[in-house]
């Protein structure tokens, strides 16, 4: 049973959300603060979680509206459908299950019939053994020391989502040491390999397929400097491998019992929660690895079971498409205030990028509206002194999300106040603006002679009516980071269903890697074919002499 086909510009609300753009477009946010109850009709408390959207372009009838077009959209039967298993990736024909390896296994999930939940809690339980008996000592090297490194090989969702939760849970970190080798660029991979000692480090190879060309490659090149050091039997005690390939993994010389599974109803990009998230689990230990997925679950139940009003995904979610479509803004500015979560917005960017950037609806139609956002971000304070200037007085309109922790990690962490002050004052700076009366005064009440305020003054006013979200958490912990990248990956869906889009493939990926596999062929044999006269030259450069 797939998704509905509904196109949104045909709707009702979709008309009646236009019409009230109209009429609104051009108020200004902290007008609507007259309304002394704005900020609390606007956030959402949910556990440790405070959304505040109250700083956005919109009102209780947009709110309304929205809601409305996410009912004519048919969304809360489509959260259903993903939940319950139905091939809602219908391109594929594969359900779209990365909740359910997260679930807490009190419930009943079918997959063709078949209920899913004993194999998902079989191979978490393959997860934790293994990580408990690696970090214990009791499964040794080859050479029968502990284990000091891991390494992560993979791409795309095989190597973002674990980078990021590695990074941002670096607080909890284990005794390993943990890497990651992605890119086919030999020049990372032996980067990574002049930090690792051969005697003591394990390899996680991760491909569903175990051909990826970029992981295998990389793969390859560490497997030849293993035995370069410690012998052909060493690949049995020092790889790993994440794939539904069990033949070609144990073709490798993987020991059969360090291979784990992979499900084709979790997608690359989602599926840290799953054996991809191995090398989570050995960074920060089993017990913070099921705190990750337990955050995660609280966020599904919520996502699943709260009316859309008190929905935190599909609050933000609608809000997103509101700018997207209606404002056309194409990009989202993602500001985590914590240097631990400095890989958020690049996982982001696949995540959010990845699934909903088409140009195909769901009836095989060219699309003549919107769709996916251009993510990115970085840090803050570092962003406020990079980009952040294009956000207060640039041409374009970028609503930004605000991630920031109430409570630091470290106890003596004095700094945390500043870091704080500058979350809350930048959200309140990109609304209100400065006008040039306030310019006027503040130029003049530090001396400035009236020309001189004259020449000045157009440069420091700040338009405001700068649009954001602000997410403010207790305490960044596994539990609440699973629940803060379940918050984006539910809002994706919103999304897709609202743009009447399949989220959940990703067949724009593959041409490129089509032709550079053919490519590789051509330029090993030194036989270029029929391309265009550009490629051609540059070709032709490449391989001279």
């Amino acid at each position: 049973m797939s998704l509905k086909k509904i196109n949104p510009v045909e709707t009702s609300a979709w008309k009646s959300l236009k019409s009230h753009f109209d009429e609104i477009k051009n108020i200004e946010i902290k007008e609507m603060f007259s309304n002394e109850q704005r900020g609390k009709d606007f956030t959402i408390n949910w556990g440790d979680f405070t959304v505040d959207y109250s700083k956005n372009r919109i009102n209780n009838e947009t709110l309304d509206l929205l809601f409305d077009l996410a009912s004519q959209c048919d969304l809360e039967k489509s959260i259903n459908k993903q939940f319950k298993g139905k091939k809602i990736n219908q391109t594929e024909s594969r359900a779209v299950l990365h909740t359910a390896v997260r679930s807490s296994g009190k419930e009943e999930i079918l997959v063709d019939n078949k209920n899913i939940i004993p194999s998902v809690l079989k191979s978490r339980l393959k997860i934790k053994n293994f990580t408990d008996d690696i970090l214990s000592g009791k499964i040794r090297t080859s050479t029968n020391k502990a284990f000091t490194d891991v390494v992560n090989i993979g791409i795309g969702g095989s190597d973002l989502g674990p980078a990021m939760v590695v990074e941002a849970l670096k607080y909890y970190s284990s005794k390993l040491k943990t890497h990651f080798v992605s890119n086919v660029d030999g020049d990372h991979v032996l980067e990574v390999l002049k930090e690792i000692d051969p005697e003591t480090t394990l390899f996680i190879i991760v491909s569903k397929t175990f051909t990826t060309q970029e992981t295998i490659s990389n793969a390859n090149t560490i497997k030849k400097w293993l035995i370069k050091s410690l012998g052909d039997h060493s690949v049995k005690s020092h790889f790993a491998a994440v794939s539904t390939n069990k033949k070609e993994s144990e073709n490798f010389g993987i020991n059969p019992n360090y291979v784990f599974s992979m499900n084709d109803w979790v997608g690359g990009r989602f599926s840290l929660w799953s054996s991809v998230g191995l090398a989570i689990s050995l960074s920060i230990g089993s017990d913070n690895f099921e705190s990750l997925l337990k955050g995660a679950n609280n966020m599904d139940v919520h996502f699943k079971s709260t009316p859309l009003k008190k929905n935190i995904p599909v609050v933000l979610g609608l809000i997103s498409v509101w700018y997207n479509n209606f404002f056309k803004c194409e990009t989202q500015g993602i500001i985590p205030y914590t240097q631990y979560l400095s890989k958020l917005p690049a996982y982001l960017q696949q995540a959010i990028m990845e699934s909903n950037g088409k140009s195909v609806d769901r009836n095989g139609q060219k699309i003549n509206y919107q769709t996916g956002n251009i993510i990115w971000g970085n840090t803050g304070t570092n962003s406020q002194h990079a980009f952040f200037q294009l956000i207060h007085q640039g041409t374009k309109l970028i609503p930004c999300d605000f991630i920031g922790f109430k409570n630091p990690l470290y106890k003596e962490n004095s700094q945390h106040n500043k870091l704080m002050s500058n979350f809350f004052a930048q959200s309140e700076a990109l609304m209100m603006g400065k006008n040039p009366s306030q310019v006027e005064k503040e130029l003049s009440d530090s001396g400035i002679e009236k020309d001189q305020i004259k020449s000045l003054l157009p440069f420091k006013v700040f338009d405001g009516n700068k649009p954001t979200n602000t997410i403010l958490i207790d305490k960044l912990t596994p539990k609440s980071l699973g629940s803060l990248i379940a918050m984006y990956e539910h809002k994706i869906f919103v999304q897709g269903v609202i743009w009447n889009i399949f989220s959940y493939d990703q067949w724009g990926v593959e041409l490129g890697k089509q032709l550079a596999s053919k490519l590789f062929n051509e330029i090993e044999k030194k036989e270029l074919k029929i391309h265009d006269d550009s490629t051609s030259s540059l070709l032709k450069k490449y391989l001279k002499e």
